[in-house]
């Protein structure tokens, strides 16, 4: 079995663009959801907030998720989960167009299409990727994956939308239920039990393996939650996912609010994934030079910014148009420095589950933003009291990335391995 450290450039480029390319389908499938909160409530009559919660418990199963499958992921392997993940989230897009109830969206859409969602994306892939490539390239192949989920949100969204308008919104969804399945042939690139995995099973502290001698996933875990830095993490993480869910949950109905026509809502989601590509890649480059805690202190401080000025602006397509891209940069160029950190702190023997359970609490932040939303448009009519949430929550998001310590954890005496 080879290392992390001598596997081929050749080899270690496929297994970065399948990784990219499984996260741009899943990731595609669950940032296009809030385009269909409308024709499901015309088709349903269940109202926007029964809807808005259900895509809340799934932002919450697609994070809840992330963890579990990453611990089975470190321990057998990542290709079985994506694999498995594919049949649950192509499952449950399939289904949806046939439920008509609120227990059967909080099924599929909440429960089903979420959780294999989340078996395909950041935590499983970026802790496949990591645990094969020596620390300097993690930062740059993070952000390239991170972009492949960017990349999605901008081909799916305006797709998606086109769909909806032209054959229906039932067309829409089976569509992307079937584009799901090629994930399946994907996940062969990330067959077996990566070298970080198989070396940690031996009692030597080899390089690329994050524990030492002896320790566990349970006593790992322990430790983690033990740790400042890794807490400050979470919280901010919190605020990232309230942000995101918020607005793929509730951007359309904004527009709608602004009198808009419906396309400008797919436009807009589209141009938030494609400044995400270059946000991703600058935030992976930049997280090789530059401390990983200010780079997200200073994205989340420019979320409030760019809030601020988008409540000031008139309401047109253009103001849309700047703010989604605008916003898009920062997107989810949050992942790169925040794995990093994660991986900087603890190693990467058990990043999929770490990294997975601060996506948990990204997801925590995701079911309120989604549910908020949805909640504060029936009570007020508007969307005024979350934009001013998501202000407050940015700031705080700020400053709490400040005093986090960018140095290994230490574990009776040793430092964790990069």
């Amino acid at each position: 079995m080879t290392t992390n450290n001598e596997m081929s450039p050749r080899a270690a480029w496929l297994l970065i663009l399948a990784a990219s390319a499984i996260l741009m389908i899943t990731m595609g499938a669950r940032l296009t959801t809030g385009l269909f909160l409308s024709p499901l409530n015309t088709s349903t009559g269940l109202g926007v907030a029964t809807i808005s919660f259900a895509m809340a418990v799934g932002q919450f199963m697609w994070g809840a998720s992330q963890p579990v499958f990453g611990a089975v992921a470190d321990k057998y392997g990542s290709a079985r989960v994506i694999i498995l993940g594919a049949v649950l989230l192509a499952g449950g897009l399939a289904a949806t167009p046939f439920v008509s109830s609120e227990w059967g969206l909080l099924v599929t859409l909440g429960a089903l299409s979420a959780a294999g969602a989340g078996a395909g994306s950041f935590s499983i892939l970026i802790g496949a990727t990591a645990q094969r490539l020596p620390p300097a390239r993690r930062p740059f192949a993070s952000g390239f994956i991170n972009a492949g989920g960017s990349f999605g949100q901008f081909v799916f969204s305006p797709l998606m939308q086109v769909l909806i308008a032209g054959p229906g919104w039932i067309v829409a969804m089976l569509a992307m239920a079937a584009t799901t399945l090629l994930t399946i042939p994907l996940a062969w690139f990330m067959r077996g039990k990566s070298p970080a995995a198989d070396s940690a099973t031996k009692s030597v502290a080899a390089p690329g393996a994050a524990p030492i001698a002896g320790i566990g996933l349970t006593e790992q875990l322990r430790q983690a939650l033990r740790d400042r830095s890794y807490l400050c993490l979470h919280a901010g993480f919190f605020t990232c996912g309230f942000h995101i869910a918020f607005l793929v949950t509730h951007l359309p109905g904004e527009v709608a609010l602004c009198g808009l026509p419906v396309g400008v809502a797919g436009t807009a989601l589209g141009l938030i994934g494609l400044f995400n590509i270059a946000g991703s890649l600058s935030a992976g480059a930049l997280s090789t030079r530059y401390r990983m805690k200010n780079l997200l202190a200073l994205m989340y401080a420019s979320r409030a910014l760019i809030i601020v000025i988008y409540l000031l602006a008139p309401k047109t397509a253009l103001t849309f148009y700047l703010f989604a891209a605008a916003l898009g940069f920062t997107w989810l160029a949050t992942v790169p420095p925040t794995a990093g950190l994660v991986g900087k702190l603890f190693g990467t023997r058990y990043l999929a589950t770490l990294f997975g359970l601060t996506l948990l609490s990204h997801q925590v932040g995701g079911f309120f933003g989604a549910w908020l939303g949805g909640l504060a448009f029936v009570r007020f009519g508007d969307y005024s009291w979350m934009w001013y949430a998501d202000i407050a929550l940015a700031l705080a998001a700020a400053l709490v990335n400040l005093p986090i310590r960018e140095a290994p954890v230490a574990r009776g005496g040793v430092l964790a391995k990069a």
